[in-house]
């Protein structure tokens, strides 16, 4: 879906930067749902999920797409893909195109994907891309036709100091990272607190579904989750807590 392949006009660029909880990916399927038809891109099945499921709500199942390596739901009159970014289906021409958290670029295994859509993967009228501040310099240089958008955070965060678990606030969510520390801690506050979900990426759809569900509807007031849960993931979280501050990224721990 490349302009210069197509010989299409360029379509408007914009990279819309800023720290967690900026609203970027919210301004996405906005700017998606004004458009006939759209493609985004995003880094986690489960928020992938997430997105399928509001657009649904808003447009119903048959305008809706839902493409990630584990769920393919495509209706015959799709207008909207809501996908990983590896499954995008970049052959289908859309209006819209969004890649969410771009700064994957420098991923060692991911990287390589983000780069090709940064430089090649481009909506008829509007492209966007969306991630860390950081990115700025980056994307000017790749892209150097491309309008940046800087947003701010919409909360505050303040450091709240170690806790143990038995002491931590309800709607918290305990970050670790490791699969065994992640049933280890919910264990823990399920014998001490009452109940925990659990989200990984390595649980099935409906079971990630479910405990996704279980959290957000107040039955149970903590979340223990891998790490991944800080790339967009929409939760009504009132505090975080990190269970270690080393982690081991495939090559070595930092």
């Amino acid at each position: 879906m490349s302009d210069r392949a197509t010989g299409q006009a360029p379509s408007r660029l914009v990279a819309v930067l800023g720290p967690t909880n900026t609203g970027k990916t919210h301004l996405a399927v906005e700017r998606m749902l004004g458009h006939a038809s759209g493609m985004i891109g995003l880094p986690l099945r489960l928020l992938a999920r997430e997105i399928y499921d509001r657009i649904v709500k808003l447009r119903g199942a048959r305008a809706v797409a839902l493409i990630t390596g584990e769920e393919k739901i495509v209706p015959p009159r799709a207008h909207f893909f809501v996908c990983t970014v590896e499954a995008m289906p970049l052959e289908r021409q859309v209006e819209f195109l969004a890649v969410d958290e771009i700064q994957l670029v420098a991923d060692p295994e991911r990287g390589h994907v983000f780069t090709q859509r940064l430089l090649h993967a481009r909506g008829r009228f509007e492209t966007m891309f969306l991630g860390a501040g950081t990115m700025a310099p980056l994307v000017r240089a790749l892209v150097p036709d491309v309008e940046i958008v800087q947003r701010d955070r919409l909360s505050s965060l303040t450091y709240a100091g170690s806790k143990k678990l038995t002491r931590l606030p309800r709607r918290s969510a305990i970050v670790a990272f490791s699969t065994d520390r992640v049933y280890a801690i919910a264990e823990l506050i399920r014998r001490q607190r009452g109940g925990a979900a659990v989200v990984m990426g390595s649980l099935s759809p409906r079971t990630r579904n479910a405990q996704v569900a279980l959290y957000q509807s107040g039955e149970v007031d903590f979340l223990v989750a891998t790490d991944a849960i800080g790339m967009g993931l929409n939760m009504e979280v009132d505090h975080v807590a990190f269970a270690g501050l080393r982690k081991f990224d495939g090559r070595r721990t930092r």
